[in-house]
């Protein structure tokens, strides 16, 4: 360790020594390598480093200005990478919306990087360390989370996503995973720099992840569970809506409904599946039903509410019947909808009010509904997946979760992947399974600590049959939320506080 500590320093100061348009160029670069332990790269050493490097920066800025600047940059680069994906719905349409990617791209992640750049600040004025660091990003991330409807996405933590570490999301969610990517990122850089304490730190936070999967409690899938088909019928998104193609992929799905000699307990389908409206799908539904042989069926649909366009899912019944209708209720702020696009109808700007079908409108709000002998599910349709909060604010606790989505939009890359595990950490968070059924995919049965117990991959167009594995007890978090992370980091900002008055006083 002696050898090594002092080449932290010597790095940084070269680092800071660089002209200003090459020293920003550097943290925008360090930020994009952080962006690697994101999926579908699963690099998090990388991540867990280039933070480290970031905290180190951090450590030599001198006031909360230079913090923001900094933390603008590292989101900047961060962003651009782990948010390449939002380009692919301006691909779809490109000879249209194909110039807006880069602009897309390049505006929400210079956006976003400002929750970076106030977290830093947060942390730094007055204070800083290895506090303030987690402190100001932690709670910066959990605004991000909420404010302007929220876009938790890509947090630091999700990083540890696929590794022993998801445990301990039961406790303390994505918040206490990004807590734990950035305390650990502050000790190693410690560590390497001859830190004694430090070093030990990070040893303890590394029997953190065999602790943690050690506890992971059993979620199997128990003998005689209800089987669930998935159906991914792979549609792709320029080809999803086209008229010599809309009979192909729907026959396709009833196919799929159809084959197999044993029947399951539950047919899904993904979002949007079904190419009519709810309000006149009487005999669409009939056909799928009957495809089904009388198996319960769940469908995503579009219908709507005189002017009022809604993104929903239906559980049909023997004969088309319809038991539960589901409405969207977390919409993609322009994407589904355009912010205060009623409001300007009424100052007349028709063209982006929702109450006149521009965009959709968005439902109640969660809700529960019970299927046959499977139990309770709290249906979840795409983007609310992202959202711990939606699941949190369910009316009572659900035996497992249905998400149906269209990820056809995120083309095959990084999006679909990413959004898929998200849906592990819910998982994980809830002690609830879910089923994920995707048009193109990844569809997969999730046990309720966060594992893939069946999938059907990227690309594919099939059916799998899966157990349903059982919901464990609440978790810790799926009591509390996000109120323990969220004081963890308050009262780390406030040490650092007391920390740097302390420090003023022995000056």
């Amino acid at each position: 360790m002696a050898n090594l500590s002092g080449l932290p320093d010597r790095a940084l100061c070269r680092l800071v020594g660089l002209a200003p348009l090459r020293r920003w160029l550097s943290v925008i670069a360090i930020g994009a390598l952080a962006a690697l332990g994101q999926a579908p790269f699963g690099l998090w050493p990388v991540t867990l480093v280039m933070v480290a490097l970031l905290f180190g920066l951090f450590l030599k800025v001198s006031d909360w200005r230079q913090a923001a600047g900094l933390g603008w940059a590292f989101g900047t680069g961060y962003f651009l990478v782990a948010l390449s994906w939002i380009v692919e719905p301006f691909l779809v349409d490109v000879a249209r919306h194909g110039w807006m990617a880069p602009f897309a791209l390049l505006g929400l992640a210079a956006g976003l990087a400002l929750f970076f750049a106030a977290g830093l600040a947060l942390g730094r004025a007055p204070g800083g360390g290895a506090a303030g660091f987690i402190g100001g990003p932690g709670l910066a991330e959990a605004a991000r989370g909420y404010i302007f409807t929220g876009f938790p996405w890509a947090q630091p933590g999700h990083v540890l996503i696929d590794t022993g570490l998801l445990h301990w999301a039961s406790y303390a969610g994505a918040l206490g995973l990004t807590a734990l990517v950035l305390g650990g990122a502050a000790a190693l850089w410690h560590a390497v720099s001859g830190g004694r304490v430090a070093a030990v730190v990070v040893v303890a936070l590394g029997l953190l992840w065999p602790l943690g999967a050690g506890l992971r409690p059993d979620a199997a899938a128990q003998t005689g569970a209800p089987t669930v088909r998935l159906i991914q019928p792979n549609a792709p998104q320029h080809e999803k809506w086209q008229a010599d193609k809309i009979q192909g992929f729907f026959d396709r799905q009833i196919l799929f409904t159809q084959a197999g000699e044993q029947r399951p307990d539950l047919i899904v389908w993904p979002e949007t599946a079904v190419p009519v409206m709810l309000n006149n799908a009487a005999p669409t539904l009939e056909v799928i039903s009957a495809a089904a042989g009388g198996v319960p069926v769940v469908v995503g649909l579009q219908r709507h509410d005189d002017r009022r366009l809604f993104n929903s899912l239906a559980l049909v019944e023997a004969g088309g019947t319809v038991a539960a209708v589901y409405d969207k209720h977390h919409l993609v702020p322009f994407g589904e909808y355009v912010p205060y696009g009623d409001w300007l109808g009424q100052i007349g700007i028709h063209g982006l009010a929702a109450n006149e079908g521009q965009g959709y409108s968005s439902g109640p709000g969660a809700q529960v509904i019970d299927i046959g002998g499977l139990g309770a599910a709290l249906p979840l349709i795409c983007y609310e997946g992202v959202f711990a909060q939606d699941v949190l604010s369910a009316p009572r606790r659900a035996d497992f979760m249905l998400l149906i989505t269209n990820d056809a939009w995120f083309g095959q890359v990084s999006g679909p992947y990413q959004h898929l595990a998200q849906a592990r950490l819910r998982s994980a968070e809830q002690g609830l399974p879910m089923i994920r059924v995707a048009n193109t995919g990844v569809s997969a049965m999730i046990d309720a600590t966060g594992r893939i117990t069946a999938r059907i991959p990227m690309g594919q167009a099939g059916w799998r049959d899966a157990p349903l594995p059982p919901p464990l007890p609440p978790t810790f978090y799926a009591r509390t939320g996000d109120l323990g992370a969220i004081v963890l980091f308050a009262l780390l900002l406030a040490l650092s506080r007391i920390g740097h008055r302390k420090n003023a006083r022995r000056i």
